[in-house]
């Protein structure tokens, strides 16, 4: 079965996509936990950075980070997370990482 961001991807489930290419899909959280939240997906379906493979397109998430948030204007700064696992709050099965920024962001997180 599909994952969410999967359905996103192929345009089933409506979504504000900021950025996308070959490789990764980029969008606007519906439930933002700062005044600029992206999640940005493989497109590749990979559950997530334990099933990872050494090479692949999810290199390409963390330039994808960096191109988006040069677009939205974040130059003080901004917040790439990558969660694993339910313990750490992993929501969706599918490789993806949140670029947070638009406020300072506090150490340590949760």
């Amino acid at each position: 079965m599909a994952s969410l961001f999967t359905k996103i991807i192929n345009r089933e489930i409506p979504a504000d996509i900021v950025y996308e290419d070959e490789a990764i899909v980029a969008f606007r959280d519906i439930e933002p936990q700062a005044p600029v939240h992206i999640v940005i997906v493989t497109r590749e379906e990979v559950t997530g950075m334990e099933s990872l493979p050494e090479h692949g397109d999810h290199t390409r998430l963390l330039n994808a980070a960096k191109v988006i948030a040069e677009q939205l204007g974040l130059t003080g700064g901004y917040r790439i997370v990558v969660n694993q696992g339910e313990d750490a709050g992993q929501s969706v099965p599918h490789m993806h990482a949140h670029l947070l920024g638009g406020r300072k962001m506090g150490w340590p997180p949760g």
